[in-house]
This record gives C-alpha cells, sequence and structure tokens, in this order.
C-alpha cells in the first residue's frame, strides 16, 4: 500500500487533466440524471416533458462532440489523446462515430412516441428516454476504449440498456421472450469475452493496449493460447456486430422487440461496436512484429460469410421486421470489409457506409412502424394493395429500399462504391485472393438484396387484395421523418462530400 502512494498526486493530476477531454460524457451523465429524476418527481405525467429535456440534451451534447475537436487542435493533439491513464483515446475517428450516434439517437428519441404499440404500454416512455441516454453513455465509451477493461465495462454498460429496451413492454408476451433471449445470449457471450480478456491478461500481464506488455507478452506466448483468447474476445465484439456465427439472436430479438428498439439495435450499438473494432485492431495492425493470430484472415472469412448467411436467410422471410434483421446481419458483412483494408481510405468509407446505411434502416423500420399504426400489417403480404391508399408513405419506402439495395443514385450507392474503391485499392497493392473473394460476394450478395427488398415494393403497388383494413389515425410525424430520410439519402449520395464537411 505504501509503494502505492508516491503515484497518487499523479493519477490525480491525470484525471483532472483528462476531464475537459470528456464533456459530452459529462454531459450525458448529467442528462441521465435530470431525466431519472423528472420521471422520479413528476411520474406518468412525465413523459412529454422528459422526451423534451431528452431532445434538448442530446443537442447540447453534439455541439459538445464538435467542441472536443477543436479542443484537440487547440492542445495540438490532432492525432487523437489518451485519457484516464489510457483507458480510452479520443481521436478525431471516435468524435466522427459520436456525432453520427447523437444525431441519430436523437432522431429515435422523437420516433419512439410514434410508435403506436410502444407508447401504449402502461409505463409509458419516461423510464425509457433515460435507458436511453444511459445507452448513448455507453456508445460513447465503446468508441473510445482502448484498454480491455474498458471494453468490458462499455460493451456490459450498453448490453444492460438494450436488456431493458428489449424488454420493455412487459405486458406483451412476445417482447418478453425476445428480452430474456437477449439476456441469455448476451450473459453468455459477455461472459466468453471476459474470459478472453483474463486468458490475455494471464499471458502478458497488461490490459492496456497502446502500451504495457500486451503485445510483446502475446508474442513470446503459445500462439495457440493466443488465438484461442483472441477469438473469445472477438465473440464479445461480434455479439454486438451481429457477424456469423454470433447472429442467432437477432431475429428473434428484433422481431419481438418494439419497432423503434429495434432500429436503435440495429444501428447504434452497431456504429459504437465498429469503432471499438477499430481501435482494438490498430495496435495489432501497426506492430510489425505481431504473427500470433491473423485477424485480417478471420474478419476476411467472417465478412464472407455474414453476406451470404444474411442476405439468403432474407430471401425467405416474410415478416418485414425479420426481413430487415437478416439484412442487417448482411450489411454487417459488407460493411467488414472496409476494416479489413487496414486503411484510412477503409475507414473513411466505413464511416460514410455505416451513417448512410443507420439512416435508410431507420427510415425503413419507422415506415415498418406507420403501416403497423394504420392497418396492423406486420407482413410483406399484408402490405397488398397499400400503395396507392398511402402513396407518400409507400414511394418513401421504396426510395429507401433501392438505398439499401444500393442502388444509384442513392447514398446507399455511394457508400457500397466507397468500400469497394477502398477494397479494389489495397488488393492492387498486395493482391490477396480473399480480398478478391470478398468484392465478388459482395457484389453477388447486392443482387440477391434485390430478391427480398422487391417484395416490399411489389406488393404496394403490383398486388392487390379485396380486403382492406379499416385505416386508424395516420402517423403523419412518420411521414414527415420519412421524406426528410429520402431527401437527405439522395442529397448526400449525390454530394457525399456533404456528410464529410460535417464530419
Amino acid at each position: 500500500m505504501h509503494d502505492l502512494i508516491p503515484f497518487i498526486p499523479g493519477s490525480i493530476s491525470n484525471v483532472w487533466g483528462s476531464i475537459p477531454y470528456l464533456m459530452p460524457e459529462i454531459y450525458l451523465t448529467i442528462l441521465f440524471i435530470v431525466v431519472l429524476v423528472t420521471d422520479l418527481i413528476f411520474g406518468r405525467n412525465s413523459e412529454k416533458l422528459c422526451r423534451i429535456i431528452a431532445c434538448a440534451g442530446i443537442l447540447l451534447v453534439i455541439h459538445k462532440d464538435y467542441q472536443q475537436i477543436q479542443l484537440l487542435f487547440a492542445s495540438g493533439q490532432v492525432n487523437g489523446s489518451f485519457l484516464f491513464s489510457e483507458m480510452l483515446l479520443l481521436n478525431r475517428i471516435a468524435i466522427d462515430f459520436k456525432f453520427i450516434i447523437d444525431a441519430l439517437a436523437f432522431v429515435l428519441v422523437l420516433y419512439f412516441e410514434w410508435d403506436n404499440r410502444l407508447s401504449s404500454d402502461r409505463k409509458g416512455l419516461s423510464d425509457l428516454y433515460s435507458i436511453v441516454i444511459g445507452s448513448i453513455l455507453g456508445l460513447h465509451l465503446m468508441t473510445m476504449a482502448v484498454n480491455l477493461l474498458s471494453i468490458y465495462l462499455a460493451i456490459e454498460m450498453v448490453s444492460i440498456a438494450s436488456y431493458l429496451m428489449v424488454a420493455y413492454r412487459s405486458d406483451n408476451a412476445f417482447s418478453t421472450e425476445a428480452g430474456l433471449k437477449y439476456v441469455l445470449f448476451g450473459a453468455a457471450s459477455s461472459a466468453l469475452m471476459l474470459y478472453g480478456i483474463s486468458l490475455l491478461y494471464g499471458l502478458s500481464g497488461s490490459l492496456s493496449l497502446f502500451s504495457g506488455n500486451l503485445l510483446p507478452g502475446l508474442i513470446q506466448a503459445n500462439p495457440l493460447a493466443v488465438s484461442f483468447a483472441m477469438v473469445l474476445v472477438l465473440i464479445g465484439m461480434g455479439f454486438k456486430l451481429s457477424f456469423v456465427p454470433m447472429h442467432f439472436w437477432v431475429p428473434d430479438v428484433y422481431e419481438g422487440a418494439s419497432t423503434p428498439v429495434t432500429a436503435w439495435l440495429s444501428t447504434l450499438p452497431k456504429i459504437a461496436a465498429f469503432a471499438l473494432l477499430i481501435n482494438f485492431l490498430r495496435p495489432f495492425i501497426y506492430y510489425t512484429q505481431w504473427n500470433a493470430f491473423n485477424f485480417r484472415l478471420t474478419l476476411e472469412v467472417i465478412g464472407i460469410i455474414t453476406m451470404i448467411t444474411g442476405n439468403f436467410a432474407a430471401v425467405l422471410q416474410r415478416n418485414v421486421k425479420r426481413m430487415l434483421a437478416y439484412s442487417s446481419i448482411g450489411h454487417t458483412g459488407f460493411a467488414l470489409m472496409a476494416i479489413v483494408t487496414y486503411s484510412s481510405t477503409g475507414i473513411t468509407a466505413l464511416t460514410y457506409y455505416l451513417a448512410v446505411y443507420a439512416l435508410a434502416n431507420i427510415g425503413a423500420l419507422a415506415l415498418a412502424t406507420y403501416f403497423a399504426n394504420v392497418t396492423d400489417a406486420d407482413d410483406v403480404d399484408a402490405y397488398k394493395g397499400l400503395g396507392l391508399k398511402y402513396p407518400a408513405a409507400s414511394v418513401c419506402f421504396v426510395i429507401i429500399l433501392i438505398s439499401l439495395t444500393g442502388l444509384p443514385v442513392t447514398a446507399g450507392f455511394t457508400g457500397k462504391v466507397f468500400v469497394f474503391s477502398a477494397v479494389y485499392g489495397v488488393y492492387q497493392q498486395d493482391h490477396n485472393l480473399w480480398l478478391l473473394f470478398l468484392m465478388i460476394t459482395g457484389a453477388l450478395t447486392t443482387v440477391v438484396s434485390l430478391f427480398y427488398y422487391i417484395k416490399i415494393p411489389l406488393n404496394l403497388f403490383l398486388k392487390r387484395t379485396e380486403i382492406l383494413k379499416n385505416t386508424q389515425e395516420k402517423s403523419y410525424n412518420i411521414i414527415i421523418l420519412s421524406v426528410i430520410i429520402c431527401f437527405l439519402l439522395v442529397f448526400i449520395g449525390i454530394w457525399p462530400d456533404m456528410l464529410f464537411k460535417l464530419l
């Protein structure tokens, strides 16, 4: 104990010096407390007030994200700054991902109330808003975590919030079942990841990715033991990314959860998990002596299998949310193409691709909510003949699906071009056959995706039914959101530089 006393002043100084770089996270912590206390004080009547506070707070956090960029430049730390004794790394990539997460979170917080099934829950939505804010804080930490301990804590923070969100509709047996499955699978993957981390620590005596003895220690250890530990750690990250074989929970959980929660799970945790994967891989990529575990080959194989599994399984689905769940798995495999390039061009392409995919996926699920609200339709077959009755929603749905497929002139097409260009650029340098297989698989599965995405416009406009369910109150807010998303997908697709200027 006495040996640690000389280090205490330096540790305290390091903590105080890190706080100015963590202002968005501090504001999120305060926002979480404010929303929680508001709910406690005003009870069920606090729903609208909590929603207003949450939205205003997220906008303030977005402003603080921008200020972090200025802070890095002002302090001369353009390449990034380590925080809290190298537990976190704040750099431009982390800030870009945090901005995307916060902007999409703002849209999703608005969207929660527009789902009739979710908003009609007897508990109200006040508790959900506080859970959401806590989840955003965990997502922020995921984008910056560079220590095995901080990585695990950030993932667990997001996981706990996700469990609560999935099972939020406690009066719905399907939602409760989905929540239980998610908790069980999540606990198992978390335990495996923690075991992998303990093995890495036992083999190296260090938890820090960028300093200490982690990499030198692992090089001297048994390669088989190191590979086993790395696989276990990737299992934990793969649970959030939902790549094969860690995808098995996705269809049931996405279908059972409320549609806005499905939109949340299919976008924000996935974006943060990709940022976390970048942080995790970087030290191994640039350490020239590393040869204990081939991350590139592993992720290339996973990417190919994930694209094939996700897209071909989606063809067989009739439920819209379940189809979009498998589609989400396929998009994860495609995004892994950008990761395995190990290049700045690949990271830029990944950032753009994830942003436009998440925007389109939120739009698709919002429109699924719209049709569920007005006609109680959940399956593709129930969309028959609705195209002419609800033309605005149907046309928006088609544009969004075109972007998800990756057809011109949408942002989805531009994003796929960026990813293919990044992969092809690396392939020209080292002629890695697995990169060639990735590009071929990406192109073929894009064609396959047409077969399931086209089911929705086919039923909306080209098929007829004699029986149409009585129309309930129309969700005009969702129509407005969908029109805005369609405009952004076309605008950013034609002028992609406009997105990069924001980041």
